[in-house]
């Protein structure tokens, strides 16, 4: 589902999300004896979150949240209008790009609604499932370039989104979640952190394999480098791949931040 990014559930059990949890503390512990390749700047935003005891856990618990209630409100907006036992159809607006490297097509849906209804009713009041995971706090805004939604979605999707952080709502209640995208990034970078610690020799590239998108913020349309993108109030970050920055500079007018070109503190 384009845009929205929801929380992880591939701890598979509640066991497996403990094992998660201890995986987590031992990165902690080995980024603070400066094994991690990562950032201060990043470890001082990420560590509180991971020292927790409990981050699989919490990610685990909120995924499984997140996918019941997808599955409730599919299930319930199908059904609205409709005689019983007939539901409605779907309807799909794919990305230019059909599918992701995981063979998944990337779309927006919603209820197909008839063009009688199309004329009748306002965009707030026929959502796709995409901005329903939004406004009930159970997924976090995930955009990304070119895949951007329309000028008439955006401010819908963006006053959504901040409506559900002020309301803590979801994966919003609790202040040491995990962003789904931070948690994936940190179990990468746990595996090549292990390895480090292990004296195993790392492929070139491999140290920073675990962060690699840019992020610019909406608001303002400054560039940052993958290990700033903290710096941006999560509702207002719009990613990039390292492939699309140079493009995306120029549609969109994006500003490179101090530190993304060097002219900013350095960190390790």
């Amino acid at each position: 589902m384009l845009s929205v990014d929801t929380p992880e559930t591939t701890a598979d059990t509640v066991e497996g999300a403990k094992s998660v949890d201890e995986k987590f503390k031992q990165l902690g512990a080995r980024i603070r004896d400066g094994v991690a390749p990562i950032s201060d700047a990043l470890t001082e935003f990420l560590l509180p979150k991971i020292e927790t005891g409990n981050a699989g856990s919490l990610q685990f618990g909120q995924g499984t949240a997140a996918a019941t209630f997808n599955t409730e409100n599919i299930k319930k907006r199908l059904a609205e209008g409709r005689e019983p036992g007939k539901e409605r159809g779907i309807f799909i607006r794919t990305a230019d790009d059909f599918f992701d490297d995981n063979n998944r097509l990337l779309a927006y849906i919603a209820p197909n609604y008839s063009k009688k209804e199309l004329e009748t009713l306002p965009r707030e009041k026929r959502p796709t499932f995409n901005l329903d995971l939004i406004t009930e706090g159970w997924a976090a805004p995930f955009v990304i370039y070119p895949s951007i939604p329309g000028e008439l979605d955006l401010p819908l999707f963006l006053k959504a989104a901040d409506k559900a952080v002020k309301d803590k709502k979801g994966i919003w209640k609790d202040s040491h979640t995990l962003l789904a995208y931070e948690y994936r990034a940190l179990e990468k970078l746990h595996g090549v952190t292990k390895k480090k610690a292990e004296g195993k020799k790392l492929e070139p590239d491999e140290a920073f394999s675990w962060r690699t998108r840019y992020c610019a913020d909406m608001r303002d349309r400054e560039l940052h480098g993958p290990e700033d993108y903290f710096r941006v109030p999560p509702i207002y970050r719009l990613w990039l791949w390292p492939q699309d920055v140079n493009e995306a500079v120029g549609h969109l007018n994006l500003t490179p931040s101090r530190r993304l070109t060097g002219s900013g503190s350095r960190t390790r």
